[in-house]
């Protein structure tokens, strides 16, 4: 009995809706940032407590507007809180969906496989005087078997 994990369809309809709400999604968060490697190393970063701290300064400082030079942008830290609270759980919901759809290319990519395994025994058993032989040897190349090659000895 041949593997089916999962029985997935879409419709063109579908498809074009899917589109349509991932192009939304894109305009509408034309503001997110890519960063490179160098980027993310030099930044500091924000954990748990340090979120707290954030916070409670944020808090203190609104509070003391006496204390707050013109320079530091209180406003606009505000502002990138509001922005953290309110992109926190949409992300998180992105991020479950990215999860469900990793997970699902891995389970679709298992049942073609399972497929073309038991394809290609079938290729192999009925092959011989039905005319594939020469299919069979072009798919062949997949179970060969690869020698292992020994690493050198140093030489001294």
């Amino acid at each position: 009995m041949s593997q089916n994990l999962i029985s997935l369809r879409f419709t063109p309809e579908d498809l074009a809706a899917i589109d349509a709400a991932l192009n939304a999604l894109e305009e509408k968060l034309i503001g997110l940032v890519s960063l490179q490697p160098s980027e993310v190393r030099t930044l500091n970063k924000m954990g748990a407590r340090s979120e707290w701290y954030c916070r409670e300064t944020l808090v203190i400082l609104e509070q003391n507007p006496q204390i707050v030079p013109p320079a530091l942008d209180l406003q606009e830290a505000k502002a990138d809180l509001a922005a953290l609270d309110a992109l926190r759980p949409r992300l998180a919901r992105l991020n479950q969906l990215r999860k469900r759809g990793s997970d699902t290319l891995m389970v679709l990519g298992s049942d073609l496989d399972a497929v073309q395994r038991e394809g290609y025994a079938l290729i192999r058993v009925s092959g011989t005087g039905s005319g594939l032989e020469e299919l069979h040897r072009g798919l062949s190349g997949r179970f060969a078997k690869r020698r292992k090659v020994k690493p050198e000895e140093p030489k001294s």
